[in-house]
């Protein structure tokens, strides 16, 4: 195909191409199609594919004409492409200038494109493990937790301690207003009845069960507090507070025994043997946490060696996402709509700074990969998605199914091909042992 090409430079990553089709291209194209219709057209009076050339233009000139432009539109797009050396990072804008048997072919193709950019020196990278040694001290902070999981409260009749639960009616007030006045959605924070708090210097609002400590059941108290800088509610941060206070009951925290029973309470068959399988998870979860800390700093040093401008179709489809995640997130929090929408700049602010991390190390990864010859074969995409099928306890051919509907395998292949450059990278690495920080 003889085609003509013009391109202008509308931003880093954004092109105008005029493309002009040679006129006889454009004919050979309509014979070509012509034909095809004509092998396969049945119409009234004729076997298939005997119905004369004019008779065919006559019933599908309207389909034929149309075939001739998407064919003649896609080859020559993806010629031009080829030719300036152009990779499309999203489908491009099409506008149609002339179209007619006879006469060249003449469009404008405006497209997003990747970016153009030099690798950085990728083998060799230095990065630091840290080593650390799982010992009994880690296994029996997660011994800990475990009882914490198991908890009981027994109502007592005595003074509130240290790491007693607190069961608490409250009012709150900040200038000798209701919360609410301040921060319309603090409802929680400005009144609550029978809210269990921990007596702990950190918890609910820093200060505030500090103040109950040596308090009976039937108590009153004035509790004055000062609501951190980083305060979860950003109306009320910085601010100072005022709780009318009454004690209702003292809970004392009774946690269960470290024993065989215990154990076995979380299907252990002795406590020694689930001392030993904690510290094996222990030591899993440090190796995974060592290996992801090498890869963090090998992505941040190719990222602080090369600058590159990102396609802006691509970075608002990634914020987009990145959103979605963060809103989903915070309604699992417990977030409401009302809080949600008060935040929606900075969401949209962290998610933005986000998206164009995340994007510009695909694309430092993806050349990576490219000039590697780093590709996911068939087989570990479909072991990839017998693990999801695993995870989400669906059969195999509903999720392959809905994979393919949501294009869900360009997405795992992409994570495929991630996942081998960055193990690519950790082996090509100059890793220095440290000692693990505090």
């Amino acid at each position: 195909m003889n085609i003509s090409i013009n391109v202008e430079n509308l931003a880093p990553c954004k092109k105008l191409l005029r493309i002009e089709v040679d006129a006889a291209d454009v004919d050979a194209t309509f014979n070509d199609v012509t034909g095809q219709f004509r092998k396969h057209a049945q119409l009234p009076g004729f076997r298939q594919g005997k119905a004369p050339r004019a008779v065919v233009e006559k019933n599908f000139g309207a389909k034929i004409q149309e075939e001739v432009k998407k064919k003649l539109l896609q080859d020559a797009y993806q010629s031009a492409m080829e030719k300036e050396n152009l990779k499309a990072a999203d489908y491009p804008e099409i506008e149609e200038l002339q179209f007619e048997r006879g006469q060249a072919f003449k469009f404008a193709a405006t497209v997003e494109t990747e970016p153009d950019f030099d690798l950085p020196d990728y083998k060799g990278i230095k990065v630091k493990r840290e080593t650390k040694v799982v010992g009994d001290e880690d296994v029996d902070a997660a011994l800990e937790k475990l009882r914490e999981q198991r908890v009981d409260y027994k109502d007592v009749d005595r003074e509130l301690q240290r790491g007693d639960i607190a069961v608490v009616d409250y009012t709150g007030t900040s200038e000798g207003k209701p919360l609410t006045d301040i921060a319309p959605t603090a409802r929680g924070l400005t009144e609550n009845k029978n809210f269990w708090v921990r007596a702990e210097s950190e918890e609910f609002i820093p200060g505030f069960a500090d103040q109950l400590i040596g308090l009976k059941a039937g108590d009153e108290k004035t509790v004055e507090v000062n609501f951190p800088a980083e305060f979860v509610n950003a109306e009320l941060a910085g601010r100072k507070g005022s709780y009318e206070v009454k004690l209702n009951q003292v809970k004392e925290r009774i946690l269960p025994e470290l024993d065989d029973e215990f154990a076995s309470s979380f299907g252990g068959e002795s406590l020694e043997k689930m001392r030993e399988g904690i510290k094996g998870d222990l030591e899993n979860e440090q190796k995974y946490q060592e290996n992801r800390d090498i890869r963090d700093q090998l992505v941040k040093h190719l990222m602080t060696e090369t600058k590159f401008d990102l396609p802006e179709s691509v970075v608002a489809n990634e914020t987009r996402n990145t959103v979605y995640d963060i809103v989903a997130e915070n309604q699992r929090r417990g977030l409401g709509k009302d809080v949600i929408e008060q935040q929606k700049d900075e969401i949209f602010s962290a998610a933005n700074a986000n998206a164009k991390e995340k994007v510009r190390a695909m694309y430092l990864l993806s050349r990576i990969a490219e000039k590697e010859s780093i590709k996911a074969e068939q087989q570990e995409i479909a072991a990839r998605v017998q693990v999801m099928a695993q995870q989400y306890q669906m059969p195999m051919d509903k999720l392959v199914k809905q994979l393919q509907e949501k294009n869900g395998f360009a997405e795992i292949q992409e994570q495929v091909v991630v996942g081998k450059v960055l193990d690519f990278l950790q082996l090509n690495a100059s890793v220095e042992e440290v000692p693990a920080q505090a």
